[in-house]
């Protein structure tokens, strides 16, 4: 016969039930870890495609960002708080970016909340740093081309259109999480983007002006 309490013996399978849980729940957090990061690397993958206009690429690549992401709500579905975390939501939020940013460049449908999946603010962050992708684009063009582009002026009306919702968005951080801090960023960049297009723009102008006149003299000349 034990010589332990009754009452001990109940603590301690208590005890024990807590361990046998939080003992899963850490093993799904290791997991969801690993899968946020794969999801996250994905993504970047899908980015660099559609930089480098390869659809094909770029295509393949959102079929193993949507294959990671069901995976990792699948690892988290049963755990609220490993769902709500941050490595969890930067995850998701990088997906909005990838899909955001192609759909941007491609000139296709802006995806939806609802359509991918994700919170309402992890959907505004990753619409956010889609704004902020839009300027490295704008600079390939700018780089690619030597001169002011319609195309450039598309991306960055699209930027400034994002930063105009964005700012509409007046709530506590508990709510969105970052969103004030993240808009602030948009803000900077667009205002840079739209200096480097303006001076681009001018520059532009200035070679086009040089060239008539070289044409008017070589015409005066011939």
């Amino acid at each position: 016969m034990s010589d332990r309490p009754p009452a001990r013996d109940a603590l301690n399978d208590i005890a024990e039930g807590i361990r046998a849980e939080l003992t899963t729940m850490n093993a799904a957090r290791d997991a969801a870890i690993t899968r946020s990061r794969e999801l996250i690397r994905h993504c970047a993958e899908c980015i660099r495609a559609v930089h480098r206009r390869d659809w094909t690429q770029a295509d393949a690549k959102f079929d193993e960002i949507r294959s990671a992401m069901a995976d990792l709500k699948a690892t988290v579905a049963d755990y609220p708080e490993l769902y709500h975390t941050g490595y969890t939501q930067d995850a998701l939020k990088e997906v909005v970016e990838a899909f955001a940013t192609s759909a941007i460049i491609r000139q296709r449908e802006l995806p939806t909340p609802q359509s991918l999946g994700v919170e309402a603010s992890t959907y505004l962050l990753g619409l956010a740093e889609a704004a902020t992708e839009l300027r490295r684009f704008i600079l390939d063009i700018m780089r690619r081309d030597q001169h002011h582009s319609a195309e450039s002026e598309r991306l960055l009306a699209w930027m400034d259109a994002i930063y105009d919702q964005l700012i509409t968005f007046d709530f506590p951080d508990a709510l969105t999480h970052g969103l004030r801090r993240q808009t602030d960023i948009v803000r900077s960049v667009l205002e840079r983007t739209r200096g480097d297009l303006t001076a681009s723009l001018r520059q532009q102008r200035l070679q086009d002006a040089i060239a008539r006149f070289e044409a008017r003299v070589d015409d005066a000349g011939a």
